[in-house]
């Protein structure tokens, strides 16, 4: 598979707090996003969560489902209770053709409190990492018996948020579990995406192109901004609209096949998602050839 540049549908609605972008309709995302260019579409609380209708209205845009979030617990439940939660949507992923599971803890995770600063996200002990790591690699393993593969989303208020976490992700896990690397969520985090795709360049199968403002990132970390009023603030924005050293990021993901899908939660109603979308979609494919990807 070579590379297709996909999109994900929160630039028009946002999952997390649903009144951004609430009265944007599914169709409205499609077609705009098909406009832009885009080939396909990852998962939102919008889209329909059974095979033929799902197919029905992606197909009407001439649109391949890319994947789909999957909020995991694992702190609190067993490598089979996972699987048997996970299972409804599994089966809508493995019915649509796609080749990655997004998946993130979330059982303590805060990104979706408002009042709740960032620095107060959780943290694992280093005596906790082995144990969260064998049932992450056990669930991994149960995916990958049935044909996909599980990337792991590092995120903002959650326990996989830095630069330390993502590489203790890594060494507690087996080489089922892969990993998302998202542009944004590192930069916001502290963290240098250019090294982390170095490193982990053989276990990256999911990128997410995400862009971050960095004078509202600075105020988000000074004033202890929430992740959600962040998003409000305008941290996130498309590809080339930010700080993030894409060239540099590419450059280290040499023979890289699936997807690079735009993603930077905005408040549609400050930044209209066409325009953004036009705009992170053309700066993304031009990145991606002159790295050679495309």
């Amino acid at each position: 598979m070579a590379i297709r540049i996909g999109a994900n549908p929160i630039g028009w609605s946002n999952d997390d707090l649903r009144e951004l972008g609430g009265a944007t309709s599914l169709e409205t995302c499609l077609a705009e996003a098909k406009e832009a260019g885009f080939e396909g579409m990852e998962l939102g609380h919008k889209f329909p969560r059974e095979a033929g209708a799902l197919r029905d209205v992606l197909g009407r845009f001439g649109l391949d489902l890319v994947s789909g979030w999957y909020s995991a617990e694992l702190l609190r439940r067993s490598p089979d209770d996972e699987m048997q939660a996970m299972r409804p949507h599994l089966e809508l992923l493995k019915s649509m053709g796609c080749a990655v599971v997004i998946l993130a803890e979330t059982s303590n995770a805060i990104h979706g409190e408002r009042s709740k600063a960032l620095d107060q996200r959780p943290v694992l002990a280093p005596e906790q990492w082995p144990e969260f790591g064998r049932r992450l690699t056990a669930v991994a393993d149960a995916v990958a018996a049935e044909g996909l593969r599980v990337a792991y989303h590092h995120h903002m208020g959650t326990v996989v948020q830095s630069e330390a976490d993502i590489d203790a992700l890594m060494e507690a896990t087996g080489p089922s579990l892969h990993l998302l690397l998202d542009t944004g969520h590192a930069a916001f985090a502290g963290a240098d995406a250019v090294a982390l795709a170095r490193r982990h360049r053989a276990r990256i199968a999911h990128f997410h192109a995400k862009d971050v403002r960095p004078e509202v990132m600075a105020r988000a970390r000074a004033g202890r901004l929430s992740f959600l009023d962040a998003v409000i603030a305008g941290v996130f924005t498309v590809p080339g609209d930010g700080c993030v050293d894409f060239p540099a990021v590419l450059g280290e993901l040499d023979g890289y096949s699936g997807w690079a899908v735009v993603e930077a939660e905005q408040d549609p109603d400050k930044a209209d998602p066409l325009t953004y979308a036009r705009l992170g979609y053309a700066n993304l494919r031009r990145y991606l050839a002159e790295a050679g990807l495309v």
